[in-house]
């Protein structure tokens, strides 16, 4: 990999721009696609997550694969079979999976940026200012709709930040990366949220303004269940790898 790249890869800040840029730009031209076009999107969208893994640790790479496994299964579910939200064509765009493993990395870059870590306490005020603010409005229904399901996951979300010491600024900052995406997605119409969620029958924004807390859910996962996937990898790979060659 050319040191150039390597760098863009492992400076925080240039990497967050840089993927947050990536991503807008990918659901903008989502958004004049046809179906075979989405396909050589989601192709572009899996090389650039693999790229993206390279400079990255053994164990940053099986988190990075629980948050693109378990976002899959929670995307089936919440679009396909609930339908509290819809894409632009009725399926689930195949760059959505490696979509996740971005947003992941994003937030996880955020966390790291010279700001965060010299400004923990004040980025993290910044955060949940911006979370209650976001929920508060939902309610009222200046966005546009009476958001009570965003509320509830505004303050959900904020009681993950505040009772994690070890992953506030990651999930942190992978609400400030899904607040973009979520804002710019729903406004082209690359997906659109149900104004009342199915079967519960609470008001629902369009963002929720508590999108973010399920990010996190997939972020809790990857914590907890990366270093399994990692250690299960290299538990499967010693037996290969002691096996004798066969005599001739």
């Amino acid at each position: 990999m050319p040191v150039s790249v390597q760098r863009l890869l492992t400076n925080p800040g240039r990497f967050s721009v840089l993927m947050l840029a990536v991503m807008i730009v990918g659901l903008g031209l989502d958004h004049y696609s046809s179906l075979g076009w989405q396909m050589a999107l989601a192709a572009c969208t899996w090389l650039i997550l693999l790229v993206c893994c390279i400079p990255l640790t053994p164990e940053q790479r099986s988190r990075t694969a629980v948050v693109v496994i378990v976002a899959t299964i929670g995307e089936v579910i919440g679009s396909i079979i609930w339908g509290a939200y819809t894409y632009r064509l009725g399926n689930l765009p195949l760059f959505v999976p490696p979509g996740h493993g971005l947003v992941y990395l994003t937030g996880l870059r955020i966390s790291q940026t010279v700001f965060v870590r010299e400004h923990r306490a004040a980025f993290l005020r910044i955060a949940l200012g911006l979370i209650a603010g976001w929920g508060a409005l939902g309610l009222t229904g200046v966005l546009g709709r009476h958001d009570v399901a965003g509320a509830v996951g505004c303050a959900t979300l904020a009681a993950f930040i505040i009772g994690s010491r070890r992953a506030a600024t990651l999930y942190a900052g992978v609400f400030m990366a899904v607040a973009v995406l979520e804002i710019y997605g729903t406004a082209i119409g690359t997906w659109q949220w149900a104004e009342v969620v199915p079967g519960l029958g609470v008001g629902n924004g369009n963002p929720p303004s508590g999108a973010a807390s399920g990010y996190v859910l997939f972020d809790i996962c990857a914590l907890a269940f990366g270093p399994r996937l990692l250690g299960l990898v290299r538990r499967t790979r010693r037996p290969a790898l002691g096996t004798p060659a066969p005599e001739n």
